[in-house]
């Protein structure tokens, strides 16, 4: 248990020694945040805060794991997840921040990139990792199906799902970063009580840098964390998944993220079949921003929702 806390003490105070000499300089670079010209009025007033603050958060939670985690295995490839997820981001960041390049990186080479992690992944995992079986575990029925050749695909789409889930959700001042801490809080619960102490101290630290990111991200914020944090963080959170072998209650204790993302599937769907929106606007915080709600009652209430959520997750193991 120290070392956990130690890890998340770490990781917070990497943040906030990092990110008053990180923001003046993505300031001074010109790495400034592009608002979507259709989304809420209030706003606009945040184009041009420095972005990818996602360099220094990942950089917190990479050291204070290598610092106080035994470097085996299962936590090499939570690193591996996160830091590949992290390019990943960092490159779309900067296609769009210094390019200019609207698309960013272009999907399918994102997904390509997602595939490799994942085959990695899953062939590493197998011969290194003793009780690693192509196995999913079903939280309510608590039973076990084997998946065979089906879990690399399946793999794909729990790494694909929370990376996006979670980026889709980085829309408003410390909604993203708040989320995620809640979110890790409870895997790190969910790793000491299913034997994975190294992973706790690796979740432990994601909470402790979302934690202090907060410092500098809650309104107004000084600073985004981009893609180049966003997906990393999504990738992480897919990695204590897939690791502890509790991917289905991913999408329990990440309950807020699947309803972000769910809104974003909804409404492309219903728009391009009917030509209707089912909300004002996607992804769903907005849907509550453009109902009246102030950014900070909409983010006080997904953490709470996501807190509830990550109890019962907690509950069903």
């Amino acid at each position: 248990m120290e070392k956990i806390l130690i890890a998340g003490a770490i990781a917070a105070g990497v943040v906030i020694m990092l990110a008053p000499i990180c923001i003046p300089i993505l300031h001074k670079l010109k790495f400034g945040q592009s608002i979507r010209e259709e989304g809420p009025k209030s706003h606009q007033v945040k184009s041009g805060t420095p972005t990818m603050g996602g360099i220094f958060l990942i950089a917190a939670i990479v050291a204070a794991t290598l610092i106080q985690a035994e470097w085996n295995a299962e936590i090499f490839l939570a690193l591996f997840i996160l830091l590949g997820h992290f390019i990943l981001g960092f490159i779309d960041d900067y296609l769009k921040v210094v390019h200019k390049k609207n698309q960013g990186l272009l999907a399918r080479y994102k997904l390509l990139g997602q595939i490799l992690i994942a085959v990695v992944v899953t062939f590493v995992a197998s011969e290194l990792l003793i009780d690693f079986e192509f196995e999913i575990w079903i939280p309510i029925l608590d039973e076990k199906i084997f998946a065979g050749n089906l879990y690399l695909p399946f793999m794909f789409f729990v790494l694909v799902g929370a990376s996006n889930a979670v980026n889709l959700t980085d829309g408003l001042d410390g909604l993203a970063s708040g989320c995620m801490a809640i979110a890790a809080s409870c895997y790190a619960v969910i790793c000491l009580l299913t034997g994975h102490d190294d992973l706790a101290i690796f979740c432990a630290a994601i909470v402790g840098a979302c934690v202090g990111f907060l410092k500098f991200n809650f309104h107004p914020a000084k600073i985004f964390m981009g893609d180049t944090g966003s997906l990393a963080l999504g990738g992480a959170f897919a990695a204590v998944g897939i690791l502890t072998r509790t991917e289905i209650l991913l999408a329990i204790v990440g309950f807020v993220f699947v309803c972000e993302a769910l809104s974003v599937i909804l409404q492309v769907i219903s728009f391009q079949t009917t030509g209707k929106r089912i909300f004002r606007m996607s992804p769903l915080h907005h849907h509550f921003e453009l109902g009246g709600w102030s950014e900070i009652k909409v983010v006080f209430v997904f953490w709470t929702v996501g807190l509830i959520a990550g109890v019962v997750g907690l509950s069903l193991l």
